[in-house]
């Protein structure tokens, strides 16, 4: 076997662990609740940074001010809880529409 194929299977085990730990454990360890909550907030910042790379750069530089601006569209759409196909549908449409008049 090649290297490939044993990382992708140990994450694959992996995965599967700790799919399986929730269950298993479950009712027998009690988790503080200052634990939960800095585990809420680390899920957020994650989100939030995941975010940010995925819309403002791409291939290692700055992505331009289209993508960012149909980022923003989306966030303040979903914010104000509009219906998720009409939040993709307005973001991609802002997005195309500035890089149709070259903003980029």
């Amino acid at each position: 076997m090649n290297t490939t194929v044993v990382v992708i299977l140990a994450l694959a085990v992996g995965t599967y662990a700790f799919r399986l730990v929730g269950p298993v454990l479950h009712g027998r360890v009690t988790v503080p609740p200052r634990v939960q909550e800095l585990a809420s907030a680390g899920a957020v910042v994650l989100l939030a940074a995941l975010l940010a790379t995925g819309a403002l750069t791409e291939s290692g530089g700055f992505a331009g001010w289209a993508r960012p601006a149909g980022v923003l569209t989306g966030a303040v759409l979903a914010w104000r809880r509009v219906p998720f196909p009409v939040v993709v549908l307005a973001a991609a449409t802002v997005t195309a529409l500035l890089r149709l008049a070259g903003v980029g």
